[in-house]
């Protein structure tokens, strides 16, 4: 019997020298802390932390903030536009209100609203002016718009049919230089028709409401006017363009488009919301898919330079390899032990990046506007990026993801050269060395 099996026999023989053993642990934690002579290597392991981590935080928070765009956006944007637009085909909409009742009976259907709209030229007491968006509802189906009526930052809502005034989104009437109280002046080029040709129809109107939806296209493109007075203004007298109708879920409207032209029991035809809006949440997703495979490129080269670390260090140990070969060190402890030191960087990078990434996301808001004042530059401008403030939702799945994927390529990445060390007998080692 050799002394190499008599070692292997004691070895078996001790308690506790399983698998991933305390033993291993220890001798994994010794190889992680630095000495001067394995100095390269911990510079190669430091980088890797770093490199895991930060694309780890990184992906979690374009991930997030991804998210929080295509929410934000989707909910804005169907709060106020109907899910399902129903338009007339041979004839005019004339019959608008009971087509209206009949498509609220519909299960699933949360309200309609009969709808008359044209693009004006808005203007205030001075020179200033701009394109708008003229729509006419009535003051039941406007209260409804949750995003308008929850938002209104002067004025009132209340006799909004009686009323001859409109309510306009803030950023318009502060880019006009209007307060509450004050007129807009609309200007539609579908005015009177005379002998001379069609002449534009000015009108100036009070404001007797600012909302801020938070939607920076919306809120400097929006007017909404009394549907009767609309209609008088864009000469639609006793007919609308169309009848927009809400959903309780907008992700069910294709199902329910059949059933809702069936109710309105006259020629129609109508069209989603996510037909209109296709190409542009198709553009997020694309974005996001391609934004998710770029920053995993940054956890894919962390984990390769855990392989080249891996490598130097057991090239570095080849003697202490070939003492616990001889000491009964099985080729599997040997291979644990290295696969425990690397998947250590790895594990540890993933744990700092994911809390690196959710406390940015839960205060991306005060992150931004902290950066904003240290830079002297707005690093989020609403009329760029369509919304007031920079939003971030995170999914428990994709984080559970991220977390999963930087952990299995840390995985990977061990394993090579764990096993190169597991493969060198004591004398193969000590030349190694």
């Amino acid at each position: 019997m050799t002394v190499a099996d008599t070692g292997r026999g004691a070895a078996k023989r001790q308690p506790g020298a399983g698998p991933f053993s305390r033993f291993e642990w220890l001798l994994a934690g010794r190889y992680l802390r630095s000495r001067r002579r394995d100095a390269g290597v911990s510079v190669i392991a430091g980088f890797s932390f770093i490199g895991i981590m930060l694309g780890v935080a990184a992906l979690i928070i374009v991930m997030s903030v991804m998210n929080g765009f295509r929410t934000e956006l989707l909910s804005r944007i169907l709060g106020v536009n109907g899910h399902v637009i129903v338009m007339p085909i041979d004839q005019p909409l004339t019959d608008y209100a009971a087509v209206a009742d009949r498509i609220d009976k519909v299960p699933g259907v949360a309200f309609t609203m009969p709808l008359v709209q044209g693009q004006v030229l808005a203007s205030g007491q001075g020179t200033s002016s701009t394109g708008a968006l003229v729509k006419g509802v009535r003051e039941a189906d406007l209260k409804h718009l949750k995003p308008v009526a929850e938002n209104v930052k002067q004025g009132t809502l209340d006799g909004f049919d009686t009323g001859e005034g409109v309510a306009v989104g803030s950023r318009l009437a502060e880019r006009l230089g209007l307060r509450l109280g004050d007129l807009i002046t609309l200007i539609s080029p579908d005015g009177d028709v005379t002998p001379l040709g069609t002449t534009p129809r000015v009108k100036a109107y009070p404001i007797t409401a600012i909302f801020e939806i938070g939607l920076s296209e919306y809120d400097a493109g929006y007017v909404y006017m009394p549907l009767t007075e609309a209609q008088l203004y864009f000469n639609s007298e006793d007919r609308t363009q169309s009848v927009e109708v809400f959903v309780d879920d907008p992700d069910t409207v294709q199902a329910m488009q059949p059933e809702i032209e069936a109710a309105a029991q006259r020629p129609v035809y109508s069209v989603t919301w996510q037909t209109q809006n296709q190409s542009f949440f198709s553009a997020l997703e694309v974005e996001r898919n391609v934004m998710f495979i770029i920053l995993t490129l940054i956890v894919l080269v962390a984990a390769l330079n855990i392989i080249s670390g891996l490598f130097m260090l057991v090239k570095g140990k080849g003697r202490d390899i070939a003492i616990l070969r001889t000491m009964g060190a099985s080729r599997g402890s040997v291979m644990r032990i290295f696969f425990i030191t690397g998947a250590s960087i790895g594990v540890a990078g993933t744990l700092a990046g994911l809390i690196i990434g959710v406390v940015f996301c839960l205060n991306i808001e005060s992150v931004r506007a902290f950066f904003s004042w240290l830079s002297g530059v707005n690093l989020f401008d609403p009329e760029i990026y369509f919304l007031s403030q920079l939003p971030a939702e995170i999914e428990t799945g994709e984080v559970v993801l991220v977390v999963a994927m930087a952990i299995g390529l840390s995985f990977l990445a061990t394993i090579l050269p764990s096993w190169q060390a597991s493969r060198l007998d004591p004398v193969e080692a000590l030349r190694y060395e």
